[in-house]
C-alpha cells in the first residue's frame, strides 16, 4: 500500500510537496533556549454583525517598552469578531484618568481601555490597565502586573483576555498558544507561538515530514507524527523541557493521534494489522486497544467534548466521510451526508459544532455543521483548505489554506464574517492546532 494511502487525508495533499525530503535526523529545540522568531503580519478583513465598540487608548510610556501592548490588545480584539475597536483619536489616558463618559459616549463607544507601561530598577516592566464601561460610567476592571521583557507579549494577551470576558462574558483565547508546522529550504519545523502567531519558537527541526499535531489537555504536550528513519511514528514532547517519548513504532505506519479530553490516552491510526484502523493507547504507548476492524482507511480521529464518543475519517462509504462510534465499542454512525468527499473533523470544546474540510467543485472548503440541527455552511471564500482547529472557548476556528502561491495559516469567526491571515514571511505553514486554555 503506498505511503500517501497511510498518512491522514488533510495530509495526503500535502504529500507530493512536504513529504520528499532525505532522512538526515532531526534536532529537539529546548523551549528555554532563545529561539528564531518567525514573525506574522495579521489582515483582517470581514465585518461581524453585533460587534460591541470599544477603545484602547495606547498606554502611557508605551514606546518605551520592547512591544507595542495597547496595539496587541486592539488586533487580539478585532480578531474576535465580537469586539470592534474604535480610534481613540489623539485621547491621552492612563489607568489613574477619570474619563469624560459623555464624550466617549458620543463617538459611540461601550468600552474603554487605557494604562501606562513602567521600566522597574530590576528590569522587569510594570504593566497597568484599567476597563471602563462607558454606558455605565464605572469602572469594570484594573490590574497592575510585573513581567519580564519576554512576558510583554503575554502580559497584553492577559488584557485583552480580560478585556474580552467582561464585555462578553466568556473566556478570551488571546493568551492561548497555536502549534503548526512550516517547510522552508527542505526542512520541517514544528512550531509553537501565541494565538495571534506571534513569538513562535520552534520545538523540533527534522529534514524529515512533521504532521498531526496534537495538544495535550493541559497544554504541556505534544503528541506529532515525525517521519525519521523513513517511517511514519508517534512522539509525545513536552513543550517547555523539549524532552520527548516515543510512543507509537509499531509495524507499518503510525500516525494522526489525538488526546482523550482527560489526557490519560491517545487515540491513533495504525497499520500494524495490515489495514489502517483505529487504536487507543496509554499516554504512553502501552495497553493498546483496536477500536475499529475493516478494509476500511479510518484515519483522523477526534475525541467528544465528553470523552465517549469518537469522530472520524473513513472511506468504507466508498469516499471519504466522518464517521462516530462510541469509545467503549459499537458501529460507526456516518455523521457527514453533503458532498462525496469530507475529511478533516474538528469538534467545538463546547460539543455544538463540527469542522471539516469538504471537496466542493474540486476546491477543499472549510464547512461548519451544528450537530444539533444538522445544517451545514461554507464559512470560507478561499479554495484550498486544511486542518481545521478550533479556540478553546469554540468561537473561532484557526485553519490552513492556500493565497498568493503560498501555504498560510487563516483565523475566522463561526460565521465566516471575520478573519484573519497569520502569515510567515519565508516559509509554507500548514496543520495548525489551538491549544487549551492553561498555559
Amino acid at each position: 500500500m503506498k505511503l500517501s494511502r497511510l498518512i491522514p487525508p488533510s495530509a495526503r495533499r500535502s504529500a507530493g510537496r512536504w513529504l520528499a525530503a532525505p532522512c538526515v535526523g532531526v534536532a529537539l529545540v529546548l523551549a528555554a533556549v532563545p529561539a528564531t522568531q518567525a514573525q506574522f503580519r495579521v489582515e483582517i478583513t470581514g465585518v461581524g454583525a453585533t460587534q460591541i465598540p470599544v477603545s484602547i487608548v495606547r498606554f502611557r510610556d508605551e514606546d518605551k517598552a520592547p512591544q507595542p501592548l495597547s496595539q496587541i490588545v486592539r488586533a487580539d480584539l478585532e480578531r474576535s469578531g465580537v469586539l470592534l475597536p474604535v480610534d481613540p483619536g489623539s485621547a491621552m489616558l492612563d489607568e489613574g484618568s477619570q474619563p469624560n463618559f459623555a464624550d466617549w459616549r458620543a463617538k459611540p463607544v461601550d468600552g474603554l481601555v487605557a494604562g501606562s507601561v513602567t521600566r522597574l530598577a530590576d528590569g522587569r516592566f510594570d504593566v497597568r490597565y484599567r476597563l471602563w464601561d462607558v454606558v455605565k460610567g464605572q469602572q469594570l476592571s484594573g490590574q497592575s502586573i510585573a513581567v519580564t521583557q519576554p512576558d510583554l507579549r503575554l502580559a497584553a494577551h492577559r488584557i485583552a483576555d480580560d478585556v474580552y470576558q467582561r464585555l462578553t462574558g466568556e473566556k478570551g483565547v488571546f493568551s492561548t498558544r497555536i502549534a503548526y508546522v512550516s517547510k522552508s529550504a527542505g526542512q520541517y519545523a514544528l512550531w509553537i507561538a501565541d494565538a495571534d502567531g506571534q513569538g513562535a519558537q520552534d520545538a523540533l527541526k527534522s529534514p524529515q515530514p512533521i504532521i498531526s499535531p496534537a495538544w495535550s489537555p493541559d497544554g504541556r504536550e505534544l503528541a506529532y507524527v515525525s517521519f525519521e528513519d523513513r517511517k511514519a511514528k508517534i512522539y509525545v514532547q513536552d513543550v517547555f523541557s523539549g524532552k520527548r517519548r516515543l510512543v507509537a513504532n509499531f509495524r507499518g505506519t503510525n500516525s494522526a493521534p489525538n488526546w482523550s479530553p482527560d489526557g490519560s490516552q491517545l487515540v491513533a491510526t495504525l497499520s500494524k494489522d495490515g489495514g489502517s484502523q483505529l487504536f487507543v493507547m496509554d499516554r504512553n504507548g502501552d495497553n493498546l486497544r483496536k477500536l475499529t476492524s475493516s478494509s476500511s482507511i479510518d484515519t483522523e480521529a477526534q475525541w467528544s467534548a465528553d470523552g465517549k464518543t469518537i469522530y472520524f475519517v473513513s472511506d468504507r462509504g466508498g469516499g471519504p466521510q466522518v464517521y462516530r462510534l462510541p469509545v467503549s465499542g459499537g458501529a460507526p454512525e456516518r455523521v457527514t451526508f453533503q458532498g462525496s468527499y469530507n475529511i478533516s473533523p474538528a469538534l467545538s470544546p463546547d460539543g455544538r459544532y463540527l469542522a471539516y474540510v469538504s471537496r466542493v467543485s474540486g476546491n477543499f472548503k472549510l464547512m461548519l455543521m451544528d450537530l444539533s440541527a444538522g445544517t451545514v455552511q461554507s464559512i470560507t471564500d478561499t479554495s484550498d483548505d486544511e486542518s481545521p482547529s478550533f479556540a478553546p472557548n469554540s468561537r473561532l476556528i484557526i485553519y490552513s489554506t492556500r493565497a498568493g502561491g503560498r501555504d498560510v495559516l487563516m483565523t475566522t469567526t463561526l460565521d465566516g464574517k471575520i478573519k484573519a491571515r497569520l502569515a510567515a514571511p519565508q516559509s509554507d505553514v500548514r496543520e495548525p492546532v489551538w491549544g487549551p486554555f492553561a498555559r
